[in-house]
Order: structure tokens, then sequence, then C-alpha cells
């Protein structure tokens, strides 16, 4: 199953509203349902179940970003914005795509910004996503 229709199929269980709500969450660092969080990673989140601690959370963020990708609300991007500037390039580039695909102009000063990162992978997306935000506006 691709995370797309796994986040489908949640929303379908317990609601788009509560799938989004439980997305914004992970992205501020906050718990959230296993379930959700098993629906949003798929079988590599079984690790963050097991009551260690981890090094690698910054997974959890990711994931609550890409779920945004496929269950979007406005309300998300405070989380957006919030992801930006993480310390994780892959929660940073996640970001930039849910942008685009959402066309967030909200977001369009952040998303320039985003084209000075050190990564190129988030400066690929960043140019992505601003070239979707610019061309929408005509």
């Amino acid at each position: 199953m691709t995370p797309a229709q796994s986040i489908e199929r949640e929303c379908s269980r317990r609601g788009r509203t509560e799938v989004v709500a439980g997305c914004r969450a992970l992205v501020r660092r906050e718990e959230v349902d296993p379930s959700l969080l098993l629906a949003l990673g798929g079988p590599a989140a079984n690790k963050f179940l097991d009551g260690a601690d981890h090094r690698d959370t910054y997974w959890l963020r990711v994931w609550g970003v890409r779920g945004l990708l496929w269950a979007w609300d406005d309300d998300a991007t405070a989380e957006i914005r919030l992801a930006l500037s993480d310390d994780s390039w892959r929660v940073r580039e996640m970001a930039l795509k849910v942008i685009a695909r959402h066309r967030v102009g909200d977001l369009v000063t952040e998303v320039a910004s985003a084209r000075r990162d050190p990564v190129p992978r988030v400066i690929v997306a960043a140019d992505r996503a601003l070239t979707v935000l610019t061309s929408s506006r005509a």
C-alpha cells in the first residue's frame, strides 16, 4: 500500500479532520495515537512504538508532513511554516512538496528563502514550489 492509499484509508476510518490534526501534532513534536503513526509511517513506524529512545525521530515529523501531502487543510499552514525551519532536511524538503501540491501561497516568502538551504534536495524542492506558486498567480 502506498502512503497516499494508507492515508486515504485512515481518513475514511477516523475522518480527515482527525488525520490532519494528528499530522499537525507530529510536526509540533507531540505524541499521537500509535495506530495513526503506523498509518502514516507504515511498517517502519513500529520501531518508534517500543518505548526506547531513538535518535532518528525526525521521521515522525517527515511522516506528519507527508500525511499533509495527502490530507490537507489550510489550518495546517502554521505547521508547514514550522517544518520549513526543521533541523532535518527531510522535513524541510517534504514541507516544500506540500506547499507545491496545495499551492500554499501564504508561504511564498519562506519558500524563496529555502532556495538558500545548504541541502541540494531542499533547494530543488524550493525551486519547484516557487515555480508552482508564482505560475499560479497569473
